[in-house]
């Protein structure tokens, strides 16, 4: 139901008013119930679009202009995630817990850990196999995030020898599965 017929049925007990088609009354109501439909739409596109959990188009662009580096988030959802959490960073965030709570800023998952050396952390992507995707523009936003006097590592997941032992039974089973080298390492 529109403003104008909402507006209708609030005039219809007065009794004074013409709602037949073509009438002054009803064009009048119709214009109003227009503009008041219209009101609404922006009202409920800018309700949603002010939320980070529910933003879909121009909230999050106006967002991450706020940031250095867009974050490289494939999916919807996962753009939403890496904006709330690159809003978290702080001037005092530096324990390995708010960092990690940062680095989902980067786009996809990605941990940090200390190394035991002082001065070193290592990242690791522990729901990517391999290099990720847009690992340049992940990179850069994970550096901008760790502190600066800390070096920073990249890790990268591949199938190990236990991993491949315990998959495959034997080398022909892996040549019947028509795998290449670089398939066989990302079959994690």
């Amino acid at each position: 139901m529109g403003y104008a017929e909402y507006i209708r049925g609030l005039l219809r007990p007065v009794g004074i008013y013409t709602f037949a088609p073509g009438s002054i009354g009803n064009g009048e109501i119709e214009s109003i119930g227009a503009v008041l439909d219209g009101c609404e739409a922006a009202a409920e596109e800018s309700e949603r679009e002010v939320l980070v959990p529910t933003a879909k188009d121009w909230g999050l662009a106006l967002r991450e202009v706020l940031f250095a580096k867009k974050p490289a988030a494939p999916t919807l959802e996962l753009r939403r995630a890496a904006i709330l959490a690159l809003l978290q960073i702080s001037g005092d965030g530096f324990t390995i817990e708010s960092i990690n709570r940062a680095l989902s800023g980067c786009g996809i998952r990605a941990v940090v850990a200390e190394t035991g050396q002082s001065g070193r952390v290592r990242v690791t992507f522990p729901n990517t196999a391999g290099i990720p995707e847009e690992f340049d523009q992940i990179a850069g936003i994970i550096t901008d995030i760790i502190p600066c006097h800390l070096e920073t590592e990249f890790y990268f997941r591949y199938l190990t020898w236990v991993e491949l032992e315990a998959r495959f039974t034997s080398w022909e089973s892996i040549e019947q599965g028509g795998y290449t080298w670089e398939q066989l390492e990302l079959a994690v």
